[in-house]
């Protein structure tokens, strides 16, 4: 249980109140979690501020050790599924689910192999998370409240998070190495997927199926396209064979076999 406590991470984007970045660090801590990122916040001493540290209360450990990255790009490089906590709908995103749900869906996650690794991410406190945020994820994750009212602090939501994946997780047993797929049938990285969308970018575009002067919106829909489908590390390398295939075909010509 605690092997798979420590593979899930908790993401603050752009905070800027330094009193919920020290709740969410008690928050996370009471139901047994350690791994709070900070992408970006306002103020880069964000963490030092009193009133973080104050209400922070015996969580200073995970307030400490939080780091602080520029991008979320760099937050989700070792994770294999992020949930984008966000009250609001989208038009184009990934697939939908609710708290309880995607909490079942990380247990069964994390118990699939021991490298697979869970995010959680919010927004800012005003205006949450942006599309663009969104579409890094795997899947949009709702917390049923008052439909009149179903803004929750960030902290707040954290905290529902937490719980929702303690309970989750305390309802299985430790993960061994017996019976876990061979390392290329596992989740592929957030990072190994983002490389793979770099390198099919640069295929379509050397077949001429996309034109980057008018892109529209087919990247972001391929990006949902593999996020949605989990893609385990061996489909990543199948993908970027094809890839290199598709470029080298549309400067060369296609191969002919000698004789």
């Amino acid at each position: 249980m605690t092997t798979q406590f420590s593979r899930v991470r908790f993401i603050m984007t752009e905070p800027s109140h330094p009193g919920n970045v020290g709740s969410a660090s008690r928050a996370i801590k009471t139901m047994g979690f350690h791994d709070l990122v900070l992408v970006a916040p306002k103020t880069p001493e964000i963490t030092t501020q009193p009133e973080a540290i104050a209400l922070a209360s015996g969580a200073i450990d995970v307030l400490n050790s939080a780091p602080i990255l520029a991008t979320l790009d760099e937050a989700l490089a070792p994770v294999t599924l992020a949930f984008a906590l966000t009250a609001r709908s989208r038009d184009l995103g990934p697939s939908v689910c609710d708290i309880r749900e995607a909490a079942q869906i990380a247990q069964e996650h994390l118990g699939s192999h021991q490298e697979a690794r869970i995010a959680l991410v919010v927004g800012t406190e005003r205006s949450g998370l942006t599309n663009e945020q969104i579409g890094l994820c795997h899947r949009v994750c709702h917390i049923p409240a008052n439909p009149e009212y179903s803004s929750l602090n960030v902290s707040q939501a954290m905290q529902l998070a937490a719980w929702e994946i303690r309970y989750a997780l305390m309802q299985t047993q430790p993960t061994t190495e017996e019976g876990l797929p061979p390392p290329g049938r596992r989740p592929a990285s957030t990072e190994a997927v983002l490389a793979l969308l770099v390198h099919w970018q640069e295929a379509l575009e050397a077949v001429e199926f996309l034109n980057p002067a008018y892109p529209k919106k087919l990247m972001p829909r391929m990006r949902h396209l593999f996020s949605r489908n989990n893609l385990s590390q061996d489909e990543v390398d199948m993908m970027r064979g094809v890839c290199t295939a598709m470029i080298q075909t549309a400067r060369f010509g296609p191969h002919k076999p000698q004789g």
